[in-house]
């Protein structure tokens, strides 16, 4: 039976979490003590320095070589429950890899770190810490890198489908990636330039679009001068939402693009605004500031029977009208430099390929559609070979992660704690005591930042009613039975399995949310389950702990 005490020595530990981040909500709702560049400044902190070093001191201070078998095995096998019941249900009732990655978000992936350290070592006990940072581990280094594995072979998918529809993509042989090139997400614009050799087997070679040559027709004809984006390391809080994406209409050849001062596209010309919007709280990726260095990168070719660009008198249309000579052209072979000549290479050269030829090329950002349509795309489709899409995705992934402070973050404290506890090392004061001054503001800080970006998002609620009820449903109601169901598989009993059930109660973890939102899956639906999940999670988490108490 849960007494006066227990509950009270829960609402010690979590309430001042709360008041952090009710601080920060009124200080930019209300009082607006804080302007949407300070909070971007506030969240790079947060996500650069304190989160990370945050996970490091936990996961240092962990012993490996003491970690309970049972608890990662029952947290281990309920995830794979879900991913198997989920991928069940995308196959035979065509749910599709969408509802999957996004269902398995919800499902499996709470606020460990954050939530689940303070309250349930104030729920049952100090022991609780050693098992809530064997899972923040395992969510790090295993649960997340196949999120984003999932999130890039989506994103590989869409391009190949949107590049190489029907049975083409069959014969790609091999992808090279340009090292700028970090992901497949769409945030960046990508082009690909693809070359086919004797036998018929396709090599594709991935670019950004703004490394592209920078003699385009559209830029030079409109007297642009390119002017190089600034990419720092992190971009955690965005000020200003992105344009949307290009709209396409195949009719008439006519391409509209987005708002901007010159209606091609380009966000305005004004300089150093933000391309991001208010919702990438914790995000990682690069930070462009608004650039017009060729991002919408046309094909020309120098002879004077091509197709051009001419600008519409309706303002941000662009029409590309076809040579009257060349009506069958299909497609433009373009990389920067000079054409080396013979020998059957082509680096340099433009090419221009005859009308039964397949455009291998596209410098726009392909379009993701927010709920693909599994009728409309298993039809006519083929896939490279498995060891093509696989190598194309795990380099995707790898340099994803190699971007992310908590990935090294993690696997420096794992290593250090198997160090240390091995061997009886101790770390050093001066290092232990830098650590442990920016780990100790952590926490409050984490929170700050979560207030901060619930104050800068238009409405608490997103996704409308009913999707915020089936999240909630799933995040707690369904994970924690699910939770149950394999903690007592396992032959988990007592304390520690209702510290298993309270902590699958916990709210969305910040990570998936970050992923949605970079690759244009469902963020709203994640964003939900972040602000409006913070607010449920309190008296949902007391509940579970009053009933199991009983």
């Amino acid at each position: 039976m849960i007494s006066a005490d227990d509950f009270y020595k829960v609402m010690c530990a979590m309430v001042p979490l709360y008041f952090a981040m009710l601080v920060a909500y009124g200080s930019v709702k209300w009082c607006k003590i804080f302007s949407p560049e300070q909070c971007s400044g506030i969240n790079r902190f947060v996500a650069v320095f304190a989160v990370p070093v945050l996970s490091f001191h936990f996961i240092s201070q962990n012993n490996p070589y003491e970690m309970d078998t049972k608890f990662i095995v029952a947290d281990t096998l309920s995830k794979l429950l879900v991913l198997v019941l989920l991928s069940v249900w995308a196959i035979l009732f065509k749910g599709g890899l969408d509802w999957l990655i996004t269902l398995f978000s919800l499902a499996t992936l709470p606020n460990t770190l954050v939530m689940g350290i303070p309250l349930l070592n104030a729920m049952y006990g100090d022991f609780t810490q050693s098992l809530m940072v064997q899972l923040v581990v395992l969510q790090c280094i295993i649960w997340y890198t196949l999120l984003l594995f999932l999130f890039e072979y989506r994103a590989a998918t869409l391009l190949i489908k949107n590049q190489f529809p029907g049975s083409t993509a069959a014969s790609i042989s091999k992808f090279e990636i340009d090292g700028d090139v970090i992901s497949l997400d769409g945030r960046d614009p990508v082009r690909t330039e693809s070359e086919i050799d004797g036998n018929g087997r396709i090599r594709v070679r991935i670019r950004r679009s703004t490394s592209s040559a920078p003699d385009s027709a559209l830029s030079s004809s409109m007297g642009i001068t390119p002017r190089a984006s600034n990419l720092s390391g992190a971009e955690i809080f965005s000020v200003n939402t992105p344009a949307p994406l290009h709209e396409y209409h195949n009719g008439n050849a006519d391409i509209a693009f987005g708002n901007g001062d010159l209606g091609f596209g380009y966000r305005s010309a004004s300089p150093r605004l933000s391309g991001y919007a208010s919702s990438d709280a914790y995000s990682l990726q690069p930070t462009p500031r608004a650039s017009n260095f060729n991002e919408l990168d046309t094909t020309t070719i120098t002879t004077t029977n091509t197709p051009f660009w001419v600008r519409s008198p309706v303002a941000g249309k662009v029409y590309r009208q076809q040579s009257p000579a060349f009506s069958g052209v299909r497609m433009v072979w373009e990389s920067p430099g000079k054409c080396n000549g013979g020998g059957g290479e082509r680096q340099g050269c433009k090419d221009v390929v005859g009308e039964r030829e397949i455009s291998f090329r596209d410098s726009s950002k392909f379009p993701v559609a927010e709920e693909e349509d599994p009728k409309a795309t298993a039809t006519g489709q083929d896939m490279p070979r498995t060891h093509v899409m696989l190598r194309l995705i795990l380099t995707m992934v790898g340099r994803k992660l190699s971007r992310n402070p908590n990935t090294y973050s993690s696997v420096l404290g794992l290593l250090w704690s198997l160090i240390s506890f091995k061997w009886n090392v101790g770390m050093p004061s001066l290092v232990k005591y830098s650590i442990k001054i920016i780990s100790d503001a952590g926490l409050g800080m984490a929170m700050f930042s979560l207030g901060l970006f619930m104050a800068l998002q238009p409405r608490i609620i997103a996704c409308g009613t009913k999707r915020a009820t089936m999240g909630m449903g799933i995040r707690f109601i369904c994970g924690p039975i699910l939770m149950s169901a394999a903690s007592i598989a396992v032959g988990l009993r007592g304390v520690r399995l209702h510290a298993a059930i309270v902590q699958a109660s916990l709210p969305q973890g910040i990570v998936p949310f970050v992923f949605a939102r970079e690759y244009g899956l469902h963020p709203d639906i994640l964003s939900t389950g972040v602000i409006f999940g913070m607010l449920v999670s309190l008296p949902v988490t007391l509940l579970y702990y009053i009933l199991l108490g009983l």
